[in-house]
């Protein structure tokens, strides 16, 4: 696999540079079916190092982010931007809560056989500022196709602050990867979002994997509307105790509501996602309807947690290992 050496500024034109990347392998394995075709920055082995400072009130201390993209070191509290044309953005973040820096860590760059991957991770965030703030926040690991913009100003805004999803307007088979998984094992989830106690949210956590290709629609007031072409949801409960390599999951087409794997409450339409419109505005994506079985997308979203019950729910300790994600054609 060749490396492309694209450094960019803006993700206008880093979504260009993936589409071009994407059909340029493409055109490799053109005429061979069943081929996989890795994802740009897919084989987890260039990661970029950031060296952020936290406040004085809390510590003061250096903290060490981990992103997907070429390999460098960045120093200094400034926000960050997808580059050298990686599509992936993490969970981890630089926040500024009440003038507070304060960051989060919950995806690792860890060792795979030669080479790196990503490990993501769900633990507890907290933040004690004597008289000011004292709080607790469940953070899952996550890693997606898209970026986040930087700084978190509040727990009320980390959602909005994903931009979900990229250009894309293939139709693969299949999503192939490396994975491992190790289970917290606790019977229940909990649900700390920083602003109150701990509460116990019924159920066993998973972690998961969500592909949904969109066709999406943009009106004249910035709002965005999608069809959903294709899904895939893969949930993983039980501890590996190694590595599953080359794992195949099918990407179902169209109205899936009457496929036998069906399940509503991971592969329903959904209206909590974000993207940024053509105005650089977060909105949220509305699913309003099922896109025929032959539909062509307009955008790719995929995304991989260490937990699955949305934000701030979870159980501390779940771990999920991600390399080499690839389509099949």
């Amino acid at each position: 696999m060749k490396s492309f050496p694209i450094f960019v500024t803006d993700m206008k034109h880093a979504n260009n540079i993936i589409i071009a990347l994407i059909a340029s392998l493409m055109a490799t394995n053109a005429g061979a079916a069943g081929k996989d075709v890795l994802l740009p920055y897919g084989d987890m082995n260039r990661w970029t190092i950031r060296h952020v400072k936290e406040s004085g009130v809390i510590g003061g201390a250096t903290k060490t982010l981990y992103e997907v993209g070429p390999n460098r070191t960045l120093t200094g509290n400034k926000p960050y931007v997808n580059g050298g044309g990686s599509p992936w953005g993490t969970s981890n973040v630089m926040a500024k809560v009440m003038g507070v820096v304060k960051t989060n860590n919950s995806v690792y760059r860890d060792k795979h056989g030669s080479g790196y991957c990503a490990k993501l991770v769900t633990h507890i965030e907290k933040v004690r500022v004597l008289g000011l703030m004292n709080m607790k926040v469940l953070a899952a690991g996550s890693l997606f196709l898209g970026d986040m913009k930087e700084p978190i100003t509040g727990t009320k805004d980390g959602p909005k602050a994903m931009n979900n999803g990229i250009r894309f307007t293939q139709r693969p088979k299949a999503l192939k990867y490396d994975y491992m998984f190790k289970a917290a094992g606790t019977a229940n989830r909990v649900r700390q979002n920083g602003f109150s106690s701990a509460k116990t949210v019924a159920g066993r956590d998973y972690g998961i994997t969500v592909l949904y290709l969109q066709k999406r629609t943009e009106d004249a007031k910035g709002n965005i509307t999608a069809k959903r072409v294709g899904t895939l949801v893969v949930k993983y409960g039980k501890s590996t105790g190694g590595w599953v390599n080359g794992a195949t999951y099918e990407i179902l087409y169209g109205d899936i509501r009457h496929n036998p794997h069906y399940d509503a409450a991971t592969m329903g339409l959904r209206s909590t996602d974000y993207a940024r419109n053509s105005k650089g505005k977060s909105v949220p994506v509305k699913e309003v309807g099922w896109a025929s079985a032959d539909e062509t997308p307009t955008h790719l979203v995929l995304q991989f947690s260490s937990s699955h019950g949305g934000a701030y729910v979870g159980s501390p300790g779940n771990t999920l290992w991600i390399d080499n994600v690839r389509l099949v054609y």
